[in-house]
Formats: structure tokens, sequence, C-alpha cells
């Protein structure tokens, strides 16, 4: 199980744009890529790492993803509302990235608040939504599920309670198939325990 600090390094290096207030001629090399030149009042793309440290030098104005709109992300939350299945979302770290580009540049991000509280709203949503599947998946005592377009942070939330809940079913179908055995003594010798599994898929 990924720690969540872990995630959120991994969302450090999505792109993000950036305008420069300063200029620098030449590229900046780095291990995950080259970027520049930084021109002052010129777009720029890169990692949100490097956005976030040239931000609190005020060297920057961050520029918020396409997505990070509150119209946008409430269209979102309608389409999670009417979809039985989880939708795919335009990052898998739409939760980290909030919260980072909040934090360091909510005076460049407009309507943050609201953009706070629309990404609240999709993540328990989509927690809920999960939860459910879980709980579904227990109760029908099936054998495999697999649930598509989860985020890193999504998996990780209810990743604990995976081991506890596929050890039950899995003395439960132990039990099942030790009760047909029992009644078919033709199969006894062979018998196999049914295998349990729940994938999650980014």
């Amino acid at each position: 199980m990924m720690h969540p600090a872990e995630i959120e390094f991994l969302a450090e290096n999505e792109i993000i744009q950036i305008v420069p207030t300063f200029n620098h001629a030449s590229h900046v090399h780095l291990i995950c890529g080259s970027y520049g030149p930084f021109r002052a009042g010129l777009p720029l793309n890169v990692p949100i790492w490097v956005a976030l440290n040239l931000r609190q030098k005020k060297t920057c104005r961050i520029l918020a993803p396409d997505w990070m709109t509150v119209d946008k992300l409430q269209e979102r939350l309608e389409e999670e509302k009417a979809s039985k299945f989880f939708t795919q979302l335009p990052t898998n770290y739409y939760l980290e990235i909030t919260q980072m580009l909040l934090t360091v540049a909510g005076e460049d991000i407009p309507q943050g608040n609201d953009i706070k509280t629309a990404v609240k709203d999709l993540w328990d949503l989509r927690i809920a939504k999960l939860r459910s599947s879980v709980d579904l998946f227990v109760k029908e005592g099936r054998v495999q599920a697999s649930l598509n377009h989860l985020t890193p942070m999504e998996i990780n939330s209810v990743r604990p309670v995976f081991p506890d809940t596929l050890d039950a079913l899995m003395t439960l179908h132990e039990h099942i198939n030790s009760s047909d055995d029992r009644e078919d003594s033709s199969q006894s010798s062979g018998a196999t325990p049914s295998s349990t599994s729940f994938s999650l898929s980014l």
C-alpha cells in the first residue's frame, strides 16, 4: 500500500502551465526533462513541483488546469451521479493537485473555495460508490470483481479493508467447498478452494 505522501510525490510530476515573472534564456535540464526558456509573461509548461517551487519564490503565476473550474467540476459530479460505474477523470490526481495548488497558489486560482468544495463533493461521491461496491462484493459472495477508472488515492483509501474482507470470503468459499465435498465423496480428493479476487484499476 502506498503512503499518501508517495502518491502526492507522483502527482507533483504532472505538467501544468505557469506564467513566469522573470527571464531565463536557456533551458533548465532536469531528470524528468528539459524546460524553458523562461520569458516573463509567456505561459510555459513545467512539472507541478517546479511550479510550486517558483510560486513560493514569487517568481511565477500558476494557471489552473482546464478541468479545475467550478462549472467543469460540477459537470463531472453530475456525470458521476448519473453513472453506476466510475467515470474516467481528466487526471488520476485531481484531489492532490487541487490541494497543492490551492495551498501554495490560492490567489492564482479563481473561485478557489468553490473549487475545493466541488472536488470534495466528487471525492466523497466516488468513495461512497467504492465502499458500496466492496459491500456488494462481500454480500453477494462473489469470487471476482473489477473496478476501473479509480485514482491511486481512492484505491489507497479502501485498500486497508481488503485483506480481512478477502480472508473472510476465502474462508467462506472453503467452507462451502468442504460441505460439497462431504456430500459427494467422488470429488473429495480433487477439490480445490475457489479463489477470491477484487481487482482495482486506474
